[in-house]
């Protein structure tokens, strides 16, 4: 079958919809069996893992936190959107990037390599996940697919042992019409790496938004497939807030608990998720955004949900990386650009927030959080001497509500930006974080 019923959307970065419907439901009649497989996997395991996350939630808070901050922060990053990525991560001090090579795209492979090696040379200690996008050519032909991988994993060998596989398996327009063709995908990847490149770690399986019975059944399956780390696309960009609920108890808090407990159902031998892919689309940015105006927000309010988002996955204390999509990107990155014009960069306030984030956080400890009068409060410890002013403690402070604040005199307050905030006594607290020093 040729490729001629997927394209791609160069505004938002992904596959447009299949629009070929004849194809598409002969695609998924040859995959009926595994959507009964699917139901009746779900059926058994969702009420199991939903009671397990109450208990696992209840158990962490009684853990001490031992989180490594240091890997937490990641931006995804593309070749096609310039050599000018290199200065902004450099800039943002991000030591966690994410790559994608497109298996349609073999003939240019060496065009990413250096691309990637450019990170590296600026900063060694940068780590880089490689995200192999399927494309519907490998997927059904395993010869292919086996000559390709065994070309980018002895490619990459000195770049990075990080191989993420297989991206938003279960929408259609990416190419796998069933969990069970990616199972055979994976399988396929994994007996190469077992045979031939045993330090490569392989992640998957990648499932896009809250839709867990599609991670159930790539957990829960008879190809003895082992991923070294559970990936999640975990958008919950529709429901706008992060801390807005789904299906009545899911809010992202719970929707990571929830994620956790999967997996410790299941029999994979590891703990460790990585979200490789969240954000939200911005308003007046068609066709560049990813979604419909609906699920739109202003960049303030990106700005917002973005650091809410990463300091809710910390609290969580399940969640090893979250990789924001992207860097640059008109429709929902950090810095906008144009097709037509790619060397025009704006760096969007969101940049600044995420740069003030990451060097406050990157080097600190998690201590504690604490909910209380509709105030959320994380607080951390320095690690090292890079801290602002020297403080040796700060705290994270929002509400989604307006309330009074009482500080003491012995802080400094910045806003998201790092701003420095200045009043005597009482502050007022809203949904946007702020981020107060101690002595």
């Amino acid at each position: 079958m040729s490729n001629d019923n997927f394209i791609w959307d160069k505004y938002s970065d992904q596959p447009y919809p299949i629009s070929n419907k004849k194809y598409k439901n002969i695609m998924r009649r040859k995959n009926l069996f595994d959507y009964f497989y699917i139901f009746f996997t779900s059926l058994l395991i969702f009420p199991i893992a939903f009671i397990l996350s109450y208990i696992t939630r209840s158990k962490d808070k009684k853990e001490s936190i031992k989180q490594d901050l240091s890997t937490f922060f990641g931006l995804c990053v593309n070749l096609d959107k310039g050599y000018k990525q290199f200065e902004l991560i450099k800039e943002l001090n991000c030591k966690n990037i994410q790559i994608r090579v497109p298996l349609n795209d073999i003939k240019n492979l060496q065009d990413y390599i250096n691309f990637s090696k450019e990170f590296k040379n600026i900063d060694p200690n940068i780590n880089i996940l490689i995200n192999i996008l399927q494309d519907r050519i490998n997927i059904e032909n395993k010869t292919l697919l086996e000559k390709n991988i065994n070309l980018i994993f002895s490619s990459f060998k000195d770049i990075s042992n990080n191989f993420q596989i297989g991206n938003a398996i279960n929408r259609t327009k990416w190419g796998f019409f069933s969990v069970d063709e990616y199972l055979k995908f994976y399988k396929t990847i994994q007996n190469i790496r077992d045979e031939k490149f045993k330090n490569i770690l392989l992640i998957g399986p990648s499932v896009i938004d809250f839709e867990y019975h599609f991670t159930i059944r790539a957990l829960f399956n008879n190809y003895k497939i082992s991923y070294d780390k559970l990936s999640s696309l975990l958008y919950v960009d529709r429901r706008g807030d992060p801390q807005n609920k789904q299906m009545i108890f899911f809010d992202l808090f719970k929707k990571i608990d929830f994620l956790y407990s999967i997996l410790n159902l299941s029999s994979q031998k590891t703990s460790d998720i990585i979200i490789t892919e969240t954000n939200w689309p911005i308003s007046n940015t068609a066709p560049y955004a990813p979604t419909s105006p609906k699920e739109c927000v202003s960049i303030e309010k990106y700005t917002s949900y973005m650091l809410r988002y990463y300091f809710l996955c910390i609290v969580s204390n399940k969640i090893q990386t979250v990789y924001w999509h992207q860097l640059i990107a008109h429709g929902y990155g950090l810095v906008s650009s144009k097709i037509d014009n790619i060397n025009n960069l704006e760096k969007r306030e969101s940049f600044f927030a995420f740069k003030f984030m990451i060097n406050s956080i990157q080097n600190s400890q998690f201590v504690e959080f604490i909910f209380q009068k509709d105030i959320y409060r994380l607080s951390f410890r320095t690690l090292s001497n890079k801290s602002y002013k020297n403080f040796p403690k700060f705290d994270i402070v929002w509400s989604l509500n307006i309330v009074d604040y009482s500080i003491s005199s012995d802080c400094i307050i910045y806003d998201r930006f790092g701003k420095i905030i200045k009043i005597k006594d009482l502050l007022k607290i809203d949904e946007n974080p702020i981020y107060i020093y101690y002595k």
